[in-house]
């Protein structure tokens, strides 16, 4: 079908001033995503036609004698036919749509499909080219750095000179404030400046030595990390209770200030934990993905706190380190990016091996890792031992007060009756497990009704021993870390994202396919 005669002449001026050769991400898929991938794109239940436009097997595809897109042949191809028509029942899009392209579009379409249809895959999924180095004419390989190439190549094009060098005062303030976040004292300053006035190459390579020398600069590439990594030294929720999250920050602050190798960096934070023998450093290291907010409201399900701190962990880990959302897929696959559900849930299965359980109030949600010096732990090692030995005691005196064969818990003796709360806080509950609001409790209640000193002198015994315990214990540095569960944790897809609607498909961790040698390693 030729196109309609009145739009002869605007395809005509097009044609003049379109681009020598149509890109594809650059100038296509823009048009083809934001117009025909609601009815003809990834997403199944929305298709129509069985015509799919975002993979090149679907828009080359030939279906009951029709193909959508014929490279080297608009005049053949089904898709410019209907695009270019003005035919309301014929043309696409359709105008209930409410979507409609400019001629300008639909001349890119034609001319791309004349061009042979070439296809590309996006940009971000594509392994990179190093580029030819640019010569500029009267410049060399240009300035003094590689990367100068290209900018005295885009200021050549467009017909830009660049800009004075900046003065020493100027240049000492800048990599200063660049490199530590702290502005140069009145004395570097003049000193870098004196310096430069022999050698100024020179006095910036000390400057840039003795910056990189400096505990700040660590400090300074931290901020950025913490950001992304969702640092905080509270939980986030309701009360928002404290949490010492801070020895992984201060390794994230020496790695910087030690050089570690990027590759080294990714892998401690993300499976510090997995490392043979690994040391302690190392599990702090992995203290990266429970950096999360942690729901610790009195009325929350455990299990749901739990799945959505992995989906933390799978969104955050995407990313950083994929560049990627991976928040859509959670519930379909995704509309625009090679991303399936299953690509989601493949690689939640991997954060999804860990003890973590979702319960929790406080700011230190296991699993964690002991960072005590032998003082604290001196200290909690002897609460420990008094704490034990009051427990001992407890034991002996509520057997002659509750009789009950030698052996058997509270529970098979008449405490079993007592009022209120008592049975679960103080019989079901051994005297080692007892806390401090239970024996409160209990106290209350034997100073009162129960009337019995002598087991109420028993018992705030055991809750100054308790109560010492828990002080010394909270004393002592912890910090969340990750760890492994010796028994694998089985994955299914969840219904849209819900806690609690697994469906058929189990899942075993995995990178998402598009990012896959194509061998599948």
């Amino acid at each position: 079908m030729r196109p309609p005669l009145l739009l002869l002449p605007v395809l005509l001026a097009l044609a003049l001033s379109a681009p020598a050769e149509v890109d594809f991400n650059r100038d296509i898929q823009p048009i083809l995503s934001e117009n025909c991938y609601h009815c003809h794109g990834p997403d199944a239940k929305a298709r129509e036609a069985g015509l799919r436009l975002d993979t090149k097997e679907g828009a080359y595809r030939t279906l009951d004698g029709i193909t959508a897109i014929k490279p080297g042949d608009s005049a053949g191809s089904d898709a410019i036919i209907r695009v270019l028509s003005d035919d309301k029942d014929e043309a696409m899009p359709p105008p209930k749509s409410n979507r409609k392209l400019t001629a300008a579009q639909k001349a890119l379409l034609k001319q791309w499909v004349d061009e042979g249809a070439p296809w590309a895959e996006h940009w971000a999924f594509v392994a990179p080219v190093r580029p030819e180095f640019p010569v500029v004419s009267g410049q060399g390989s240009g300035g003094s750095h590689p990367i100068d190439a290209f900018v005295l190549k885009k200021l050549a094009d467009e017909k830009l000179a660049p800009a004075p060098a900046a003065a020493p005062e100027d240049l000492v303030r800048r990599m200063t404030l660049d490199l530590t976040g702290l502005p140069p004292t009145i004395e570097e300053v003049d000193a870098f400046v004196a310096e430069s006035i022999g050698n100024l190459q020179s006095a910036i390579g000390n400057l840039t030595d003795r910056l990189l020398a400096s505990p700040r600069f660590g400090e300074r590439l931290a901020w950025d990390w913490l950001d992304a990594a969702r640092y905080a030294d509270t939980n986030g929720y309701q009360g928002d209770p404290e949490r010492t999250m801070w020895p992984w920050r201060d390794w994230v602050v020496n790695a910087f200030n030690a050089n570690m190798p990027y590759d080294r960096f990714t892998i401690e934070q993300l499976a510090g934990d997995l490392l043979a023998e690994a040391t302690r450093e190392q599990k702090v290291a992995s203290g990266f993905n429970r950096n999360h907010m942690h729901n610790g409201e009195g009325g929350r399900i455990p299990e749901e706190t739990r799945v959505e701190n992995v989906f933390d962990r799978v969104e955050t880990t995407a990313t950083i380190w994929l560049g990627a959302t991976f928040n859509c897929c959670r519930c379909h696959d995704h509309k625009f990016d090679p991303f399936s559900q299953h690509d989601y849930f493949s690689l939640y299965d991997i954060f999804n091996q860990m003890s973590e359980t979702g319960q929790g109030r406080g700011g230190q949600a296991a699993p964690v890792v002991d960072m005590s010096t032998p003082e604290e732990e001196k200290r909690v090692q002897e609460a420990r031992a008094r704490h034990a030995k009051v427990v001992e005691e407890v034991v002996a005196f509520e057997l002659q007060k509750f009789p009950r064969p030698e052996g058997q818990s509270l529970k098979e003796s008449v405490a079993i009756k007592l009022p209120g709360n008592l049975p679960a806080t103080l019989v079901k509950a051994e005297p080692k497990n007892r806390n401090v609001d239970g024996l409160l409790e209990a106290i209350g209640y034997f100073e009162g009704d129960g009337k019995d000193p002598a087991y109420v002198k028993m018992l705030k015994k055991l809750l100054a021993a308790v109560r010492a315990r828990d002080a010394a214990q909270n004393n002592v540095t912890q910090v969340m870390i990750m760890d492994q569960l010796p028994k694998p944790r089985d994955t299914f897809i969840l219904t849209k994202g819900a806690y609690d609607k697994p469906t058929e498909h189990k899942v075993a961790g995995a990178m998402p396919a598009v990012l896959r040698p194509a061998s599948g390693a």
